[in-house]
């Protein structure tokens, strides 16, 4: 009678075990110091963004296709972000609004990401790069993070989808893009 609970809860836990994956991911000190993304909450935010983008969209690939597995991952994310901006101290009645915004991003950057990756070579991408994650032109950095996406997309369709189902998720080293 209660297998959808045991169910639910099995499909939370994966989805905190990719999220922290994503996580970890975009906290490499490696994206920091050998690519140029800024050292701050909006730069760690963008890598989290992008990591999860990328994360999700494997998910929804036809040999996947986990949609709760894609849903529980957002809001893992949504719940991130809730927990980051109360520590950070951003006041209890607009830390919703602040989330919305934050979390509408995701879904703004993931069409752009997607259009940009559908294009051959990596220009749009770079462009898409630079207006998210540097917000300026950095010559240079955005053609090795661009690169860095390509392979994380080919890695992330090599990972088997038992794996990915279980909430098991690797990425590329970022170490091989500096």
């Amino acid at each position: 009678m209660f297998k959808w609970l045991a169910k639910r809860s099995q499909t939370k836990r994966k989805a905190r075990d990719l999220y922290g994956a994503v996580e970890a991911q975009a906290r490499n000190p490696a994206f920091y110091k050998g690519l140029g993304v800024a050292d701050t909450p909006v730069g760690r935010y963008e890598l989290i963004a992008l990591h999860l983008i990328l994360a999700i969209n494997r998910l929804g690939q036809p040999d996947v296709a986990d949609e709760n597995l894609r849903r529980e991952t957002l809001e893992t994310f949504v719940t991130d972000l809730d927990d980051a901006m109360r520590e950070f101290g951003v006041g209890h009645p607009t830390v919703p609004k602040h989330v919305k915004r934050a979390a509408g991003g995701v879904y703004a950057r993931n069409e752009s990401y997607l259009a940009a990756l559908a294009q051959p070579g990596n220009r749009d991408l770079e462009r898409v790069l630079v207006e998210n994650v540097y917000q300026t032109q950095k010559d240079g950095p955005e053609q090795r993070l661009a690169a860095y996406v390509r392979s994380a997309v080919t890695f992330l369709k090599a990972q088997p989808a038992d794996a990915l189902r279980s909430g098991i998720i690797a990425f590329p080293t970022v170490e091989q893009h500096p």
